[in-house]
């Protein structure tokens, strides 16, 4: 094992007022905090916000990052590997690289959660694509030319899919 050293000597503020906001009005809330240049590598974070039953990410891997879900307020549903973590407010959870992971507000929940990536990856262009899929702008096949870049690699997961089928029957999940 090795041990990485990050390449940032000066302390990195973001105020919640200059932090990029993507998906702003709809099921999913991306606000961007820090990116993998802005720490040297250390991490990249951004807080998340589901709407009630909404799905965050689909079942994806990273090859060589962690990601951490810090639940700041209200329940969501985690994938990790074959586990599917029900987390409330304060709970967290680590998924280690590798590692198949999804996340979504539990069925009639919403969530909001921090996420932090390490080591970090340059994520804000990658939801910056999101959102050009989501208007239209790009095809969503797009996003296999760039899942080496952002070191993320789209799975299937028939327990992840279960399991929101299962807890979406009985409420209204979107």
């Amino acid at each position: 094992m090795s041990l990485f050293i990050p390449d940032f000597d000066g302390t990195v503020v973001v105020r919640s007022a200059d932090a990029e906001l993507i998906g702003e009005g709809g099921p999913v809330t991306n606000q961007l905090l820090v990116d993998s240049s802005a720490t040297g590598g250390a991490l990249s974070s951004m807080r998340v916000t589901l709407g009630k039953g909404a799905n965050g990410a689909r079942p994806h891997h990273h090859g060589k990052s962690a990601e951490m879900f810090y639940v700041l307020d209200g329940t969501a549903q985690l994938l990790s590997g074959d586990q599917v973590v029900t987390a409330e407010r304060g709970d967290v959870v680590v998924v280690p690289p590798g590692t198949q992971h999804a996340f979504a507000a539990a069925p009639g929940e919403t969530a909001d959660m921090l996420v932090i990536i390490t080591p970090g990856v340059e994520r804000f262009e990658y939801f910056r694509h999101l959102e050009r899929i989501r208007y239209g702008k790009v095809p969503p096949e797009s996003l296999l030319d760039v899942q080496e870049l952002y070191d993320s690699y789209f799975g299937t997961s028939p327990v992840w899919n279960a399991a929101r089928e299962q807890q979406c029957s009985a409420q209204q999940c979107p």
